[in-house]
């Protein structure tokens, strides 16, 4: 099923990201700029496979795991990320904001982030890593974002909690979000069959949104609400 949906949303990055490819035991390629039907089958194909009824998924090397499993795990987490900041991104697009082109980037790489997960080192061979290496500049752009934004935001003295507005308040959902995604990737990282490079885009991709969400309550002129201890 996560290959599935890596499949799905593939089409709406592809012009920024490369081919996201992944197998099934009959080792077809699943992703590519075509539609899902062969050439000349006019047929509607179906959405479901099937081959997860039993509770078990594959990965891009073709390993068959339980779906509990923590790489489908970081990938489900990965998934619910690029969903909440789908969401945020909406929000922010009804207000004109200028940073949403950001957003759109950060979706596409988290497609990325995907695809490098969904290839566990220990089954992976040389192709497999080459197709899914993940590349280490993004954090870099992350960080140039964050310095950006930064100099147009009043000093942060006092601990504030998740609102300024509708736009804001998404995306530091989506903040928390990033942060469960970056929990659920550590073990993975830690036994060698995640880029470390992932980790790190993680770990700065939240810093990023807990920025973006107050430069968006600045730019609409909503109040954040400060923190204050209960009496």
């Amino acid at each position: 099923m996560a290959s599935l949906v890596i499949k799905l949303v593939y089409v709406r990055c592809a012009a920024r990201t490369g081919r996201l490819i992944n197998e099934l035991r009959t080792r077809k390629i699943l992703c590519s700029d075509r539609s899902y039907a062969t050439e000349g089958d006019q047929r509607v194909p179906k959405i479901y496979t099937k081959t997860g009824d039993k509770g078990f998924s594959s990965t891009f090397t073709g390993e068959r795991r339980p779906k509990e499993d923590n790489i489908f795990e970081a990938l489900g987490n990965a998934d619910e990320l690029s969903s909440a900041i789908g969401l945020a991104r909406e929000f922010c697009l009804d207000k004109g904001h200028t940073f949403t082109y950001q957003l759109d980037k950060i979706q596409c790489i988290l497609q990325d982030v995907g695809s490098n997960i969904a290839t566990p080192r220990s089954s992976a061979r040389e192709s497999h890593l080459k197709r899914t290496k993940f590349n280490a500049q993004v954090t870099a752009d992350l960080e140039a974002w964050i310095d950006n934004l930064t100099g147009e935001l009043p000093p942060l003295t006092k601990f504030i909690l998740p609102s300024g507005g509708k736009s804001s308040a998404a995306l530091h959902l989506a903040r928390t979000v990033c942060r469960r995604a970056e929990r659920s990737v550590a073990p993975i990282v830690r036994s060698g069959e995640v880029d470390p490079d992932v980790a790190k885009f993680l770990n700065r991709l939240s810093d990023y949104l807990f920025t973006v969400a107050r430069y968006a309550a600045v730019k609409e002129g909503k109040e954040e609400k400060i923190y204050k201890k209960s009496e």
